[in-house]
């Protein structure tokens, strides 16, 4: 018999606005909370976007250090030069031929350089 109640019930002319409004309030709830996903999306999305922009520069950063360090040698190799060749003169008493300390004129292949740079 409680069945045939809850018929009546819901046959009701007020009950059937209550289900209607719970239905709609229910709707309302599921909007709000997919609206609410979509901007925690967005801003996760925008965030991810920054990070990955972040790393880019951080790769380029790398990629210089890198060829900062890989010159390490070479400039070492550089000032052994330098300082074998200062010894050498002071060695021999040429002291009055020596340049000041670390002053030297040096050629730089310009058109090299930039040739090497443009084949990058």
């Amino acid at each position: 018999m409680r069945q045939s109640g809850v018929a009546r019930q819901s046959h009701m002319p007020g009950s059937s606005s209550n289900v209607a409004s719970a239905k709609l309030l229910e709707k309302k709830k599921e909007y709000e909370a997919v609206t609410a996903l979509e901007r925690a999306s967005t801003q996760f999305v925008k965030r991810i976007e920054d990070i990955g922009d972040d790393f880019d520069v951080l790769a380029e950063a790398a990629r210089v250090h890198g060829q900062v360090l890989e010159q390490w040698p070479n400039m070492f190799r550089i000032l052994g030069l330098f300082l074998s060749t200062r010894q050498q003169h002071s060695e021999d008493g040429d002291e009055a031929h020596m340049p000041a300390t670390g002053e030297r004129l040096v050629r730089v292949p310009v058109e090299e350089l930039r040739s090497t740079e443009n084949n990058k």
